[in-house]
């Protein structure tokens, strides 16, 4: 069994490449959809917390965010939408990028 050397990780800030590609209408609408419907989801559970803490918590930001995110998945929608009544591939390029705070 051959050991294996994990990449260098801890950085102050690092990239990573999470989304890279051409994909049919369909593979791009699964694409999209998955990683915006995370993050709404991660969205409520954060607000679910806060809620179950202290049922009269303003969730302001996050309900915004939420709404922010689902018109972003709906304008994807169209993107896509479009792309597939042209004929049309459409290319996704996503980077996370991650720094340290103080």
């Amino acid at each position: 069994m051959e050991a294996k050397v994990l990449p260098e990780v801890l950085t102050e800030q690092r990239k990573i490449q999470l989304v890279d590609g051409t994909f049919t209408p369909t593979e791009a609408s699964d694409v999209m959809t998955a990683l915006i419907d995370e993050k709404i989801n991660f969205h409520k559970i954060q607000r679910l917390k806060i809620w179950e803490g202290n049922h009269s918590s303003k969730t302001n930001i996050l309900d915004n965010r939420i709404d922010e995110l689902e018109k972003e998945k709906m304008t994807a929608r169209a993107i896509i939408e479009q792309a597939r009544k042209n004929g049309k591939n459409i290319t996704i390029n996503g980077i996370l990028e991650i720094k340290y705070v103080d």
